[in-house]
């Protein structure tokens, strides 16, 4: 399971690479719906583009992100100040006398006031950083989709919800982030042959058991441990992911969610020594215009497309 990836976040790059159109409605819909539902989560080098609008599609989207911005602020530095009073509480009282509770508030009053500060610090913070770009299920990211002919990118949530399912899907299926190929002509019937798009992918990260990326047996007595591992191709290359998508209609007044998932396969060796059974499935370039372009083509020649993958040599090392 590709559980983490190292995205093109800049919409741009799509446009300088491939010619790819920006989906600006779809954009402005994904930010207006964030600033009033903050389970909505958007990598902040998705904001980036937009923070120097060229279109008036793109000035919309700079004043959804300075509103959630505003609203973020207000919400957090409000409970900061929640926080440090109950921590100047807290050591008032342990001046007069030791207490379980005064020295549970003044830990978790303590824990709390960073969090709060590291987390106002990075939402002003402009500076870029790697993880800015930097997905997990249930995030978004840009994904390139052929639309009339044209490649367009949209945002999409990392975690597919296929159109016509009930939202509760997401949790009951909730490895739907990844589609595994000896699956596509069964539970992802629906799309495969139909909707098909491209995120481009620097490096990817995986959850594998220490003693297996040690290649060795767990010792007597000894407790699994997890670590995480990112996989990025030794020559520097980024890395065109096939994917799957959907778009969701729910009740009238449900938003419209646009989801995506990963298709994965069998690992190459490297990735199987290092303790992981799943490798995400990077297509040729010369393959992109007939992987965005399914419709009426044999589920065969798609399927022999990721076949034909690149397959560059994945360097692992522990994960930051």
């Amino acid at each position: 399971m590709c559980y983490s990836a190292q995205i093109w976040a800049d919409y741009r790059k799509y446009t300088r690479l491939f010619g790819a159109h920006l989906g600006i409605r779809e954009f402005v819909q994904l930010f207006w719906q964030r600033t009033v539902d903050n389970k909505v989560k958007i990598p902040k080098g998705m904001e980036a583009p937009f923070l120097a609008p060229a279109t008036d599609g793109e000035q919309e989207v700079k004043g959804l992100i300075e509103r959630y911005q505003e609203a973020q602020a207000t919400a957090w530095e409000q409970e900061l100040f929640k926080q440090r009073k109950r921590l100047a509480d807290a050591e008032r009282a342990l001046q007069t006398k030791t207490t379980k509770a005064a020295q549970d508030s003044q830990r978790i009053a303590t824990d709390k006031v960073q969090r709060l500060l590291g987390w106002l610090a990075d939402l002003r913070r402009t500076e870029p950083q790697p993880r800015d770009s930097r997905i997990y299920p249930g995030h978004y990211a840009p994904v390139m989709v052929m639309e009339e002919g044209q490649l367009v990118v949209k945002p999409m949530r990392y975690q597919c919800r296929p159109a016509g399912k009930p939202a509760f899907y997401d949790v009951k299926f909730p490895g739907t982030y990844n589609a595994r190929r000896d699956n596509l002509q069964g539970f992802w019937k629906d799309l495969f042959g139909f909707s098909h798009g491209v995120m481009v992918v620097d490096a990817f990260y995986e959850n594998v058991a220490r003693h297996r990326m040690e290649r060795r047996e767990l010792l007597p007595g000894e407790k699994e441990e997890n670590v995480v591992l990112e996989f990025r191709p030794n020559s520097g290359s980024e890395m065109l992911v096939a994917c799957l998508w959907s778009r969701w209609a729910g009740a009238e007044g449900e938003p419209e969610l646009l989801s995506f998932a990963a298709i994965t396969d069998e690992p190459p060796e490297e990735v199987a020594a290092a303790g992981h059974d799943r490798c995400i499935v990077p297509i040729r370039p010369e393959n992109l215009q007939a992987w965005l372009n399914p419709q009426g083509s044999d589920v065969n020649a798609l399927d022999a497309i990721l076949e034909d993958r690149a397959r560059p040599y994945y360097e692992h090392r522990l994960a930051a």
